[in-house]
């Protein structure tokens, strides 16, 4: 309600200025704000992942230290089959070095692998064999000796080095922070010192009854707690130069180094394991026959112990990565020892109570308890367990015969080593780490100890070093410019809102350029418009759609600024033109009009205009800035210099900024011009390359939006595709295919060798037009993998664009994409053996992957042939034969009509079929679910698959609770499979040969392409036949034009738009004069060649042409034939001043016709209605950080009387203030704000508020391209984007070319699906002799007497396609997971819209990240 009052208000306050208040209001334009169901998952996940480290971390040690007990001499079986556990102490110290084996081994094998240094290797073996050594020692030796108190305790005491070291660097960024490393090594002495007063203590009363022994296993461990220590040195030697340099070495073979480390580690394992049972005189055969419940016990505790460790080292990664280390990370961690001593002391002081209970002595204490406690008989194995938990904490001086105080001893030991360990490991209290940061950035090692997981997840935890020369902090992430580039093809009106307004919320998101970001980014919004253009009566306008454009930026501006838009240019541009507006917060949107006579048309080409655009033309600017002329206008009130571009400060526009950026930092966002997103998306996707510099590309979850039958379908496509195939290529290997409707380009990536490039190639033979144009997309990712880089698709990163909605117009964009997919997957796999060496993502495996899936679709159309065949046997009851040959006689009728009908009818006739086929699959479905209630099992092969199907499905939509209604779609999914999977499939083949685009088609262009070049047109009926004579116009010849003025002397004759055209015989200077003397003269001029332009500069410092010669220039472009043939010879007599006038006359060009229209809406802003709202604007956001709340309404108030006061009785509200009036208006608004700021004594603010004044009153600029830019466009354009001519010759082949591609590729895929249907005919039909007998079994488990038949062909076909299901099921289910990690570390760090009086009043300028930087011309 209280939102409906708001815009309630602010309709009325624009009442009052015009009759036209309304206006547009579209989805997404109102603030982001944190949504409490995220913000409750975030915690709740926080929870959870601190309870799992917690509890996983306490059964890891537990079960560790019941091994412990039960391989103990002093165990309450007296130490019977203690070899066993010791073995399985062995074995859960082996299991991380297993785990870290075989992940390096498959890196080694399957990615890339690079020779080590032997020296630093060897290094590395010597540190890794002591660590070994010290383990072994400490926990297959020692601990066995000792009681659980003390295992538990001496885990603290492995931070000795780690916190030496720390002493030594001095690794703190603040000085006075060295004492807790200090204090973590008096305290880990301490706690050595302490475990020897211990067992004297023990020794002195009686509770440890062999001294020598305990003695040496004290010196022992000791010695191999400190060689544990050594286990984390790269965390402190990062700090040495010298040191820092090996590493960074060792990280390019760590892998290979990893390998043989683990080895050596389990051969280090083994000795120790194989010494230790040799010197306790047991023998090997013992091992061959161990009695069953200690293998069964034994076991168990082992997978409880490793299983656990695994689970708390994952979940403590997971909690780091969520950016919840305190509460879920550190803190649990830190209280692993104490709950497990808390646990331990609970059970023991249980069973004191109930043995007391049960003895019913007076005198019953604890001595009494351990002395009873090895007579008891425990009924299973909990009891036995507990008993020998007991049993150990009666080995301590809680067992002492004299005084209680000695277990203090114990207590201040374990106390001194548990708070050095928090000593030691301050700095992870306070670790910052960026979004989803790569393990290898956060952790040291990629190794986890299974008997210390807590205390080496911690110590494991890299520090951020910031002394360590020749480095740098990596707590804030790197600046970024992200370029973002829409591309429009006849839009309308509904899908360009959703990109402006996108666009205008990633400004709100971003906030003033000039000011920091915590996302540390940058951008600028590019839109390209092909056909922007078209001719009325020989003069060039803009068409509709950019009239469309136009309306929809002002009506955007309005939506979140209240007012017209300020600062903007419109700019003549080699290939058409470009308006440049600056969006509310300061960032820049460009809007570049492509006239499809000067420069190609159509995405791929656009895309090639951006890239050199963007990363070209600009990046050359960034590394040559003094080589590029910039002009400024001091004359102008616009912040926008000539260049289009914003000039606060010189520092502070994104071309300077990418000085100090490098490429792989600088970001293409390629966009469709329908796409909708949040900013949300484009961070999530700037994480993936900013993480990862060898993903080249990121991409989204595409949500395809619509009305009707063919959305619905897509939309379940669209999701089955994204949730199971997307993700298993982001998994196994790269994701093929990153949409060009929303997908993230790295700069670096697409400057490589071979990528863009080869992107530029024309396509000249048959196999071209399908790969290069007809998925431009997919063949842009191809070249990336082929070059090495890396595409990732990242499922929490959503957008929205518009899908076909009729049945043609998604058969046609099928019809593209099927094609051009199976060519780059082709051309991929071709090079499979070469592009798996380049790049690391890609395997051999992989590629195998990738060829059973293409192989699976170029099967699918018998495959539906044969579904649809047993769709006839279940509903009609016929012989699988016959239903085999009924199911196949559709298609091939329907691949004839594709051969001998046009485009239209074929898709007329696959409409009619879907139909039919729908009709037939819903009856399939239930009669498969009929038969298997008639059978009274669901056993069978069939039945399985459906059934498993749908539960996969089920499951897969409730890990996507956002998507999960899109499940409901999967019925309409299902009964068009036929659709999609056979006659698409035929349709897309047969019609390979047509090249146009399909969807958004326009057919003006055709019926002008018709009318023009036509000279006569005539039927003639004669006795015999009719004759049609058409004679049209292929040339430029002057007869052929006076001829059809002869025959058609109301045509106008056809001239020729010129283009940048490369022939020297395009080169004239035309002019068109208009009867009406008083009217402006309008002049044609050919866009100068590059030699003009070479000429241009070799002169540019002669003296300019004069006005007088410009005119004679004119009137001979316009005069006789003789004036003409007088100016050719004396241009021959001075050829240098011919050159310098032609030159000359360009660069006087007028504006051209489209100018004025497009300038003219935008001078809307100065009408008297506009002018009120925008100066009001203008004036708070001029005020905005200067807290002058009070004197900010006011100069509103008093300026809004003053324009009323000059405007209200001379002109009417919608009318334009001429520039008279603007000048009067101007002088009054200065001096009315001059004598307010006095009275108010704010004189400071009045250079502000006039310079607000003076943006309000400013009207669009038109403005020049630099010599510059022109030149690069010129040239760009000559060398890539020349139109392409439309040579009837060449069309002709290329379409025989093309057809000839068709006919092989169609016979190749009717092979294919031909013998496949004909092997299951044939099977079908020998019938019980090869097929497999299954059993029939019911759901109960019982089985019958009958037997199912299945055609071995058929069963083989299904489980490889469960199969594939499965596996890109359980690799969803890995993605899934670092989804969630992902999204939670965002959510976590989100900006927050935090609302605010001005935000009330309508005024969403606001960037709340702001300090008050506002420039003026004081400031400049």
């Amino acid at each position: 309600m209280e939102e409906l009052k708001n815009r309630a208000q602010k309709r009325e306050g624009r009442h009052r200025d015009t009759w036209d208040p309304f206006q547009l209001n579209p989805i997404g334009a109102e603030k982001e704000e944190k949504r409490r169901c995220f913000i409750l998952v975030q915690h709740l996940v926080a929870v959870i992942v601190g309870l799992m480290v917690l509890v996983c971390g306490v059964i890891s040690k537990s079960s560790l230290l019941v091994l412990t007990i039960l391989a103990s001499p002093k165990s309450l079986n007296k130490g019977t089959d203690r070899e066993f556990y010791i073995l399985m102490l062995a074995v859960s110290l082996v299991v991380p070095n297993v785990l870290v084996f075989l992940k390096s081994l498959w890196k080694c094998a399957f990615k890339n692998f690079v020779p080590p240094n032997m020296r630093t290797m060897g290094l590395i073996c010597l540190i890794e064999t002591l660590v070994s050594l010290g383990m072994s020692l400490l926990v297959i030796v020692v601990m066995p000796q000792f009681d659980i108190l003390t295992n538990l305790f001496i885990s603290g005491s492995i931070c000795f080095f780690p916190s030496l070291f720390q002493v030594v660097f001095r690794l703190q960024q603040d000085s006075w922070k060295i004492i807790f490393p200090l204090c973590s090594v008096i305290l880990v002495l301490a706690g050595y010192l302490m475990l020897g007063v211990d067992f004297f203590v023990r020794s002195s009363s009686y509770v440890a009854t062999d001294e020598t022994s305990y003695y040496l296993y004290v010196g022992i461990a000791i010695l191999a707690s400190m060689l544990i220590s050594l286990n984390w040195w790269e965390n402190a030697f990062q700090a040495s130069t010298n040191i820092k340099e090996m590493l960074t070495e060792l990280d390019s073979f760590r892998d290979f180094v990893f390998i043989i480390t683990s080895l050596l580690r389990i051969i280090v394992i083994g000795a120790v394991f194989a010494i230790n049972i040799t010197l306790d005189g047991t023998e090997w055969s013992y091992f061959n026959d161990v009695k069953f419940y200690v293998l069964d016990l034994g076991i168990k505790l082992f997978i409880l112990q490793a299983f656990s460790s695994a689970l708390c080292h994952w979940f403590g990664v997971v909690a780091v990565k969520i950016h919840s280390i305190k509460c879920s990370f550190a803190l649990p961690l830190l209280f692993i020892v104490p709950s497990v001593l808390f646990t331990a002391v609970a059970i023991f002081l249980t069973e004191f109570s109930e043995m007391k209970d049960s003895a019913h002595k007076e005198d019953f204490n604890f001595t009494t308890f351990c002395q009873y406690l090895p007579h008891t008989n425990p009924i299973n194995t909990t009891e036995s367990m507990i008993a020998e938990i007991c049993n150990s904490i009666c080995r301590t001086t809680l067992h002492s015969y004299y005084e209680l105080w000695p277990i203090g001893v114990t207590g201040v030991e374990g106390l001194s080593w548990w708070i050095a360990m928090l000593c030691s490991t301050y700095y992870v209290w306070s670790l910052k780490v960026q979004r989803i940061e790569r393990t290898s950035q956060i952790f040291v090692r990629r190794l986890y100890e299974s008997a210390f997981v807590d205390q080496s997840l911690l110590l494991n935890t890299k520090m951020r070093v910031v002394k360590a020369r020749n480095q740098e902090s990596t707590d804030e992430v790197e600046e970024c410019v992200i370029y973002l580039c829409a591309t429009m093809w006849h839009e309308t009106y509904d899908e360009m809102l959703k990109i402006l307004t996108s666009m205008f919320r990633l400004d709100r998101y971003r906030g003033d350029p000039k000011e920091d970001h915590k996302d540390n980014f940058d951008f600028e919004c590019h839109i390209f418009v092909d056909d922007a253009f078209h001719s009325k009566d020989g003069t060039k306008f803009v068409n509709e759609y950019v009239d469309d454009l136009v309306k929809v930026i002002i009506e955007v501006y309005r939506v979140f600024t209240n007012k017209e838009p300020d600062d903007m240019s419109i700019t003549e541009t080699p290939y058409g033109g470009r308006l440049t507006f600056v969006l509310p917060e300061g960032n820049m949107l460009y809007i570049h009009l492509k006239d499809k006579q000067l420069i190609r048309n159509k995405k791929r080409w656009s895309q090639i205009m951006y890239m050199y655009y963007l990363l070209g033309w600009k990046g050359y600017i960034a590394k040559n800035p003094k080589n590029i002329k910039r002009h400024d206008n001091p004359c102008r009130a616009s912040l926008i210099s000539l260049d289009g571009e914003c000039f606060l400060l010189p520092a502070q526009n994104n071309d300077d900024k990418r000085r100090n950026i490098s490429d792989d930092n600088v970001y293409v966002m390629a966009l469709d011009g329908d796409t909708d997103f949040h900013p949300s998306a484009l961070i999530l996707l700037v994480d993936r390359l900013r993480m990862y510099h060898n993903v080249g590309a990121a991409c989204g979850r595409i949500h395809p939006t619509g009305m009707g039958p063919m959305v619905w379908y897509q939309k379940f496509e669209y999701a089955v595709g994204h949730w199971l195939q997307k993700t298993a290529e982001h998994v196994f290997g790269s994701v093929l295919c990153s949409p060009g409707c929303f997908s993230l380009f790295r700069g670096s990536a697409i400057m490589d060798d071979n990528v863009i490039k080869r992107y530029t190639t024309t396509a000249t033979k048959a196999g071209e037009y399908v790969q290069y144009d007809q998925g431009e997309d997919r063949w842009l990712c191809t070249l990336l993998l082929q070059q090495g880089w890396r595409v990732e698709y990242n499922a929490a990163s959503d957008a929205y664009t518009n899908a076909p909605e009729e049945f043609k117009e998604f058969y046609n964009q099928r019809r593209r994409w099927g094609p051009s997919t199976l060519a780059n997957t082709l051309d991929l796999l071709h090079s499979g053996r070469e592009t798996a060496k380049k790049n690391s993502s890609i395997s051999m495996l992989y590629i195998f992957y990738q060829i059973f899936t293409v192989g699976s679709s170029i099967l699918g159309p018998a495959s539906v042939c044969l579904m649809i065949a047993g769709a006839f046997s279940f509903v009609f009851k016929m012989d699988g034969t016959l239903a085999i040959i009924l199911s196949v006689i559709p298609p091939v009728v329907y691949l004839i009509i594709c051969f001998i009908t046009k485009p239209d009818f074929q898709i007329s006739v696959a409409a009619v079929l879907s139909v039919m086929y729908a009709f037939l699959m819903t009856a399939s479905f239930f009669s498969i679910i009929g038969d298997m209630v008639k059978e009274q099992t669901f056993i069978t092969p069939t039945g399985i698959f459906l059934v498993s199907m749908s539960i996969l499905y089920l499951v897969t939509a409730i890990l996507h609770p956002q998507e999960f209604s899109l499940i409901i779609y999967g019925l309409m999914y299902v009964l068009c499979i036929p659709s999609g999977y056979l006659l698409l499939t035929i349709y897309s083949l047969v019609n390979m040969h047509v090249v146009s685009w399909g969807t958004r088609e326009s057919n003006r262009d055709k019926e002008q392409g018709k009318a023009v070049g036509v000279l006569c047109d005539r039927n003639c009926k004669m006795c015999c036949w009719d004759v049609k004579i058409q004679v049209t116009q292929e040339t430029e010849n002057l007869m052929l034009q006076q001829i059809q003025q002869a025959v058609q002397p109301n045509t106008k004759p056809v001239q020729k738009p010129s283009v940048p055209a490369h022939n020297p015989q395009d080169h004239t200077v035309t002019a068109k004069h208009n009867a009406d003397h008083n009217s402006q003269d309008h002049k044609q001029v050919a866009l100068p060649t590059p030699n003009m332009l070479h000429k241009r500069a070799s002169l540019k410092n002669k003296p300019a042409a004069t006005e007088k010669e410009e005119i004679e220039m004119e009137c001979i472009s316009s005069g006789s034939e003789e004036d003409k043939k007088t100016y050719e010879e004396t241009e021959d007599e001075d050829e240098d001043e011919s050159d310098m006038e032609e030159i000359e006359e360009f660069e006087v060009k007028p504006n051209s016709e489209w100018v004025d229209p497009v300038k003219q809406e935008f001078l809307k802003k100065l009408t008297y209605a506009n002018l009120k709202r925008n100066l009001q604007e203008q004036i708070r956001y001029a005020l905005r950080n200067k807290n002058q709340e009070d004197i900010c309404e006011e100069l509103v108030m008093m300026l809004t009387d003053t324009v009323n006061g000059e405007l209200n009785d001379k002109i009417g509200p919608e009318d334009i203030l001429t520039d008279s009036l603007l000048e009067e208006l101007q002088y009054s608004l200065n001096e009315t704000a001059r004598r307010t700021l006095k009275s108010n004594r704010k004189e400071r603010l009045e250079k502000r508020v006039k310079r607000a004044i003076e943006k309000t009153l400013t009207a669009p600029q038109v403005e020049r391209l630099t010599d510059d830019e022109h030149d690069f466009w010129m040239k760009l354009i000559e060398r890539y984007l020349t139109p392409l001519k439309d040579d009837k010759i060449n069309k002709d082949e290329v379409k025989r070319e093309l057809k000839s591609l068709r006919n092989k590729a169609t016979f190749l895929y009717f092979i294919a699906n031909t013998l496949w249907v004909v092997a299951t005919f044939f099977l079908q039909a020998i019938g019980n002799t090869i097929s497999i007998k299954m059993p029939k079994i019911y759901p109960n488990g019982t089985k019958s007497d009958e037997f199912l038949n299945v055609e071995p062909l058929s069963l083989m076909f299904l489980l490889s396609f469960a199969v594939l299901l499965l596996v890109q099921f359980l690799a969803m289910l890995y993605h899934r997971v670092y989804t969630l990690i992902h999204m939670v570390s965002y959510r976590s760090t989100e900006k927050d819209y935090v609302s605010s009086e001005e935000d009330e009043d309508g005024l969403t300028f606001e960037n709340q990240f702001g300090n008050g930087l506002v420039m003026t011309s004081d400031d400049m």
